[in-house]
């Protein structure tokens, strides 16, 4: 072939690594030359002139792009089109390609014929602003997957998942300035939440029937997306919303059904304020994304009804009521965990007993599952047993934990026992590894006195020390005993000293109402924070006296066999007097109780029943401390010699009391003295 020799237009475009093509639109037919051919990377025989034929070399992404610029100019009625793809090599490669086409219209304007050109457009695109474009866009799609997925991947519930797409940058994830998600509830769509509008869901759209007059339900009902451009193309599609048109961004929207394993949950709306016609690559991240909340949905729906299941089961192993309480009243309250999937084994109970006395428990079995919860209420219905038979609380106590040994179900429960008698007040107390009791008096004082305690029920018994100390405290006329599990004073990563202390402040601030009481701890310590454990409380209230003023009193008990139970009384005494502002007297009332204790042990085969109470009326403010016992011989003062060993209890308490004496007591006798205090700079004597 000679230089000079001329090059008919197809060698030229051939050179040039360009083709033609020419579409006939009513056939269905599109002819390419050898140049086009060699574009797509085709051989003869490997194209039929069907444009699905195509596929094979146009990935079917890329073939939405192409089609997409193609409708969008028939749409319009445009005379050209044109768009950058990319094709799949034979190699495996990919390299981009840009057509071009002439649209040519019959008389009635309709479009019968496309002709036009392909040409290899790699080189071209290598280092272009397009490219550069499409990387970045291809990248944010990218991460808008990942942090929907990531975010809606902790969503448990429905609830979980609405706070996912309503929160904080929720409607940013979809690439979109608001939503609207809805479900399908009994062939019926309900509205669920909604984010970005400029006002609330009118509400006859939170509740409507499966039809084609609003956008969502019309995707539940043909399972079909809808893309739309501007709000006016929404509202002639969808006339019902013409009032409303205030509420709706002026942009483009998307109406993507929400499938999940071939069955419609609900539909999401997706709006911008800016109309836009989306692009292929819009419309499959939409997509996309709309499959990722429908599983999330589906999960989240499984999840309700599990725990909906979960609850009412372990609901059904607590009381269904609280037995009368003569002398006084009690709540209780109990909520499952806020977060999580899995239910605990925590209990509550009031319990009947002989001699008009009763019973209250709170424990929790170890673990949070439907396991926990049935060995909860297996362990529950024992304990009762038990107790109902009036045995002290070491004795029910040490029951329980062998029977919970033998149910081997490798778990532990944490359990408070106390057996109360309203009448005179005592609380017969025994824990297993589970938090004291908290006792408010009238004037609001807390104190949280020192229990004995024993290993939880069930190890207890594992490691042959189920041995339960039972502890004796008393409860005054207009006192509150309060029982609870540890969700209501833990929270995750702080010290539950911590959540001790907003519980007492809790409380001493809180109504003295019972009812109201319960209702402000649960609600303030439990479900505004939000905890990952569930929680039950018990309150019991002494009603006052009437005719009775109520005095700031303290009374605890000492064992005969128990040595340290005068240190727990001393521990006890400074925590009170410090709430009575006592000062520098503290000392003396301290060293006062301790000798007054020894004496009672020493010399007498009972124990010591120790009160201390602020004299009513008295001007100045006075400290009156009792240490009674069953003994009816009455104290002698001795003179000890200088090398004696004892004999020097009384004259230590008459040295440090302002008064002291004696007093018989039915069956046995009281030791008291008598302390000034200093003046209360509060001036409530409390």
């Amino acid at each position: 072939m000679s230089h000079h020799e001329p090059i008919d237009l197809r060698e030229r475009l051939s050179l040039n690594r360009m083709g033609t093509f020419d579409w006939d639109l009513d056939r269905g037919r599109m002819d390419l030359d050898p140049g086009a051919m060699e574009v797509f990377d085709l051989r003869p025989g490997e194209y039929d002139g069907a444009p699905m034929s195509l596929i094979s070399r146009v990935p079917p992404e890329e073939g939405l792009r192409l089609d997409a610029a193609l409708s969008q100019a028939l749409q319009d009625g445009n005379s050209s089109y044109g768009a950058y793809f990319r094709i799949q090599c034979r190699d495996g490669t990919r390299r981009w390609t840009h057509s071009q086409g002439r649209i040519l219209h019959d008389a009635q304007g309709v479009a019968y014929r496309v002709i036009g050109i392909v040409r290899e457009a790699t080189s071209e695109l290598a280092d272009s602003a397009l490219l550069r474009s499409l990387q970045q866009e291809r990248q944010r799609q990218t991460v808008m997957v990942q942090q929907t997925t990531a975010a809606l991947a902790r969503a448990l519930s429905v609830k979980d998942v609405t706070r996912v797409l309503t929160g904080s940058g929720g409607a940013r994830r979809f690439g979109a300035d608001a939503l609207v998600l809805g479900l399908v509830e009994n062939d019926r769509f309900e509205v669920i939440a909604a984010a970005g509008l400029d006002g609330e869901v009118p509400a006859d759209m939170t509740h409507s029937r499966l039809d084609d007059t609003l956008p969502l339900s019309d995707a539940v009902r043909s399972r079909r997306p809808s893309f739309l451009s501007t709000r006016g193309e929404l509202i002639a599609r969808y006339p019902r919303l013409r009032p409303y048109v205030n509420v709706l961004p002026t942009g483009s929207a998307a109406f993507l059904p929400l499938i999940a394993q071939d069955t419609v949950l609900g539909a999401l709306g997706l709006f911008n304020h800016e109309p836009a016609v989306q692009s292929p690559e819009a419309r499959n991240l939409a997509l996309a994304l709309a499959g990722v909340v429908a599983q999330s949905l589906q999960r989240a729906t499984l999840f309700d009804q599990e725990r909906e299941f979960a609850t009412g089961l372990q609901a059904a192993m607590l009381p269904r009521r609280l037995p009368p309480i003569a002398g006084g009243e009690v709540t209780v309250r109990y909520h499952p965990a806020s977060v999580g999937r899995d239910v605990g084994g925590d209990w509550y109970d009031v319990i009947a007993l002989p001699q008009g006395r009763t019973g209250l428990v709170v424990g929790d079995v170890q673990g949070h599952d439907t396991h926990a919860a049935a060995v909860m209420g297996q362990l529950r219905i024992a304990l009762r047993a038990y107790a109902s038979e009036g045995h002290p609380p070491e004795t029910v106590l040490v029951r329980a934990s062998r029977f919970l040994a033998e149910l081997e179900t490798e778990r532990f429960a944490t359990c408070t026992y106390v057996q109360a008698d309203l009448e005179s007040g005592a609380l017969y107390v025994a824990r297993a590894g589970h938090l004291g009791p908290l006792i408010c008096n009238a004037s609001r004082h807390i104190d949280w006195p020192e229990i004995c305690g024993g290993l939880p029920l069930g190890l207890a018994t594992g490691f042959g020390e189920d041995h339960f100390p039972e502890t004796q405290l008393f409860l005054e006329p207009g006192s509150t005993l309060l029982l609870c599990t540890d969700g209501l004073v833990e929270q995750p990563g702080q010290d539950i000293s911590a959540g001790i202390d907003a519980l007492s402040a809790a409380v001493r601030t809180g109504p003295t109402a019972l009812e109201a009481l319960a209702d402000r701890l649960s609600d303030h310590l439990w479900a505004q924070p939000g905890s990952d454990d569930d929680m039950a409380l018990l309150l019991l209230h002494r009603s006052t006296i009437p005719g009775e003023a109520a005095t700031p009193r303290l009374r605890l008990h000492v064992h005969q066999a128990d040595p340290a139970g005068t240190a727990e009384v001393r521990s006890a005494l400074r925590r009170t007097l410090d709430q009575w502002r006592a000062g520098a007297v503290t000392h003396n009332v301290e060293v006062a109780a301790s000798e007054l204790i020894a004496n009672a042990l020493t010399h007498t085969e009972s124990g010591a029943l120790v009160s201390v109470e602020l004299v009513p009326g008295a001007a100045p403010r006075r400290l009156r401390l009792e240490v009674e016992d069953r003994s009816s011989q009455w104290p002698r003062r001795r003179h000890p010699g200088e090398t004696a060993t004892s004999g020097r209890g009384l004259l230590l308490v008459e040295a440090l009391s302002d008064r002291w004496g004696a007093e018989p007591r039915g069956s046995g006798k009281a030791l008291w003295c008598e302390f000034v205090l200093p003046d209360d700079p509060i001036g409530n004597g409390a």
